[in-house]
């Protein structure tokens, strides 16, 4: 069956790419998206001047996710990712692999520290632990080159895991747009052209 959640498509020299399912280590299920198969739908489009991804995912593998972003931040095309409902977890470091990063109408991001469960002695414990810490590091290094913010603040936020609305995105610069944003844009254009086309019909005389 094809898979529902994670589908590419191509027209002409752009692609768009549809992430609406977990991010997992091995696809068993049709709402599982993994590296591997990422690479391999990237790969088949061949040559294209853009790509368009829509992300709707809770997140899930770290390392995954890792790879899926640096497939996007490395490809040649424009990469333009579009948060359409929930980029969580490691969904938010793959938000972060856009050019261009948009937060459409009530889109949320969601960034924390990494987890796991384990089992072990004490020594195994202690080593998975610092093992999760360099997991967060590399996270806190993505968020920290796309937003400007310094790792203190980063640190802060995935400790208290941080819900960051659209605006909030635009503002700490984990997004480089909202469709508000754009919208509101569009408006000011529109009022702009208006009050530009009165004020020269008054100075040339004519009424409106």
């Amino acid at each position: 069956m094809k898979n529902k959640y994670y589908q590419f498509s191509k027209q002409d020299n752009k692609a768009v790419v549809n992430i609406f399912g977990d991010i997992v280590d091995d696809v068993i299920y049709e709402d599982g998206v993994s590296a591997l198969s990422f690479a391999y739908e990237l790969e088949s489009i061949g040559d294209v001047e853009a790509i368009d991804v829509y992300i709707n995912s809770y997140g899930g593998s770290v390392a995954q996710g890792f790879a899926i972003y640096n497939l996007l931040k490395s490809h040649p095309a424009k990469i333009t990712t579009i948060c359409s409902g929930f980029a969580c977890s490691i969904a938010s470091i793959i938000f972060l692999a856009g050019d261009e990063r948009i937060m459409q109408d009530a889109s949320l991001l969601m960034i924390h520290n990494p987890f796991v469960m384990t089992v072990g002695n004490a020594n195994e414990l202690r080593k998975q632990a610092d093992d999760l810490d360099k997991m967060a590091q590399v996270s806190v290094d993505i968020y920290c080159a796309a937003t400007g913010l310094d790792e203190k603040a980063i640190k802060k936020m995935m400790d208290e895991e941080t819900w960051i609305t659209s605006k909030e995105a635009c503002e700490l610069g984990f997004a480089t747009s909202s469709e508000e944003e754009e919208a509101n844009e569009v408006v000011s254009l529109v009022v702009q052209s208006v009050k530009k086309s009165l004020v020269s019909r008054i100075i040339g005389g004519e009424t409106p």
